[in-house]
Order: C-alpha cells, then sequence, then structure tokens
C-alpha cells in the first residue's frame, strides 16, 4: 500500500463501535455493552478495529473502589490488539491492515480497548510479534511495560537481587522474565504446585507462598534484596524483605512513608504508554522466548462481567480476553 492510498484511508468518518461500559462507580450491575461513535485519527493517530482486549485487575479498579478521574460512562480496557483501520496526518510506521496490539489510556473522552474501534496515538501501537495470534498479543502491552517500567525505577545491575511478590501473576511473570535475561537475580514466591511455573518464568530462587513473605526472602537473602516488586500489594509488610535503602515497587501508588531509607518508586504505566521503544523491545522478548504469552480464556464481549468475575477470584495464569 503506498503512501498516498494511506492518507486518503484516513478520510473516513466516524465508526459506530460496541462498546464496554460503566455508568459509574459500583458492581458488576454498573457493566453493559452500549453502542458509541469513535471519531477518525488526528494526526499521529491511528483507529484500530479491535479483535481482541485483555481483562486486568486495573479495569475493575476503575469502577471499584472508583478512580476519581474517571469520567462516566467509562470504556475500561489498558490492551488491545486488532487491525489499523484507519490512520491520520503524519503516521510513519504503520499502514492500514496492519496487524498490532496497542497500550490504551481507558478514563477519557476516547475510552479504553474495549471497544470494537479505537483511537490511540500511533506511540502506543506496534506490530504484533512474529508467530502470534491477535489474541495472545492483547495480554502484552500494559503488563509489559508496567514491568519495563518497574525495572527502569528499581535501576539494578546484573548480580543485584529483585524480590517479586505474586510470583505466579502475569505481571510478576514478565518482570521475572525481562530481569532473568538481564542478569538479575530474582526471588519470588509460589504455592507448591506453581514453583515451577515460576522458576521456569526465570526466578532464580522460588520461595515458598506464605503470611511472611518477608520473612522467607531473608532466609535465602539475609542481607535483604536490593529491590521489590510488590504485585501481591504487601504495603508495609513488605519492607523487611529489603536491605537499608533498597527499592520499593509499588503497583497501586503510595501515600505513606517508608524506613530504613527505602526509597518508595510507585509504577504508574499511564506515564509509558506512549513508549514506542518499549513496546518493540517487549515484542522482541515475544519473539526470542524470553517472555511467553498466556490467555487464560476467551470470551465475548457481553460476558465481560464474567470474565471480570473469574480473574477477581484468583488463580489465573494469564489473562482473559475479550473476543470481538
Amino acid at each position: 500500500m503506498t503512501m498516498t492510498d494511506n492518507r486518503a484511508e484516513s478520510q473516513l468518518q466516524p465508526v459506530t463501535a460496541r462498546a464496554v461500559s460503566y455508568s459509574g462507580i459500583g458492581g458488576p450491575d454498573v457493566i453493559s455493552i452500549i453502542e458509541r461513535s469513535v471519531r477518525a485519527p488526528a494526526a499521529r493517530e491511528v483507529r484500530l478495529r479491535v479483535h481482541a482486549a485483555a481483562v486486568n485487575p486495573t479495569d475493575i479498579a476503575w469502577r471499584d473502589p472508583g478512580r476519581p478521574d474517571g469520567q462516566w460512562p467509562l470504556t475500561p480496557g489498558m490492551d488491545a490488539a486488532g487491525v489499523v483501520e484507519a490512520i491520520g496526518p503524519d503516521v510513519m510506521r504503520l499502514s492500514v491492515g496492519d496487524k498490532v496490539m496497542a497500550a490504551v489510556l481507558p478514563g477519557g473522552p476516547d475510552g479504553g480497548a474495549q471497544a470494537s474501534y479505537v483511537v490511540v496515538p500511533e506511540a502506543s501501537v506496534v506490530t504484533i510479534p512474529a508467530d502470534t495470534s491477535i489474541t495472545e498479543a492483547a495480554t502484552l502491552p500494559m503488563n509489559g511495560l508496567t514491568a519495563l517500567c518497574a525495572l527502569d525505577h528499581a535501576e539494578l545491575s546484573a548480580g543485584q537481587v529483585l524480590a517479586v511478590s505474586g510470583g505466579a501473576g502475569l505481571l510478576a511473570h514478565y518482570a521475572i522474565a525481562i530481569a532473568n535475561s538481564r542478569g538479575i537475580t530474582v526471588v519470588a514466591d509460589a504455592k507448591p504446585e506453581e514453583e515451577d511455573l515460576v522458576r521456569g518464568y526465570g526466578a532464580s530462587i522460588v520461595i515458598p507462598r506464605s503470611d511472611d513473605f518477608a520473612g522467607a526472602v531473608r532466609q535465602v537473602v539475609p542481607d535483604g534484596a536490593d529491590a521489590l516488586l510488590d504485585t501481591a500489594l504487601l504495603g508495609e509488610a513488605g519492607f523487611g524483605a529489603l536491605r537499608d535503602g533498597g527499592v520499593y515497587l509499588p503497583v497501586r501508588g503510595w501515600n505513606k512513608g517508608a524506613e530504613r531509607g527505602i526509597a518508595v518508586k510507585p509504577v504508574w504505566v499511564r506515564t509509558v504508554l506512549e513508549r514506542t521503544d518499549w513496546l518493540e523491545l517487549l515484542r522482541s522478548l515475544v519473539e526470542d522466548g524470553t517472555i511467553t504469552l498466556r490467555v487464560a480464556g476467551e470470551f465475548p464481549l457481553e460476558e465481560v462481567a464474567r470474565a471480570q468475575q473469574l480473574l477477581a477470584a484468583g488463580g489465573m495464569r494469564g489473562r482473559p480476553v475479550l473476543v470481538m
């Protein structure tokens, strides 16, 4: 397809999308499926025909307990994969028809990823990994960027120790795999039946999952870890796993102090959604086998509440994906 053809495609009018919608803060009763208009892309934007959108814990958090920056009604979803349907002016890397994955920010007027069409900045979109399905690709962008953001904040060198709580989860998986590929020693927890799984992610040491994560880490790293990625939301109970002056990496924000010179560096993925270089790195990490993508189940858009309930129940290894 020529540049002229691409530019001609960008002159499309708004399209009608089917989308998940939250009417406000609350339980599953606030969820519905609506039709909404999706505008044409502006400069340096693309419009995607979404074929798959992952369901993540953050989608639930938008409605329960709720987000103060939410604009109601709100379409959730931070992971989309599909096909470029239209492009705006000055788009250079992508063409109509490309199979892509995208990191999407809910909360604004354009809504999140759980819709049949979505407009996204070109910088937040890359082609999917080779030999990967669109459904699999939908599980990568947001959690992959979160993992890279956490490791960027931690500033660890090869041989240093990263502790990861909730070691069997998807975010933990990506962070463990990437850290291991950089020569970082990873200590992560797991249930007995999941120890091999977490070891397969790249964890150097797997400790038993228990109510005393910090104590278990100290048994194998007496001086304490250099950094802790707290995907299990341990909070202050996790500080004991860290050495004096270590780095605590919370994934749900932080409004408290710390002890023993511990540096608290919250991981806000929304600040890195347009890191094209990181999205391209994630693609290469899938292609070289460092990261293995896992779909925990496929659900039609109408079953989004069920997908959220199964995710909230725990135990999923991978992500449920809405398919359209």
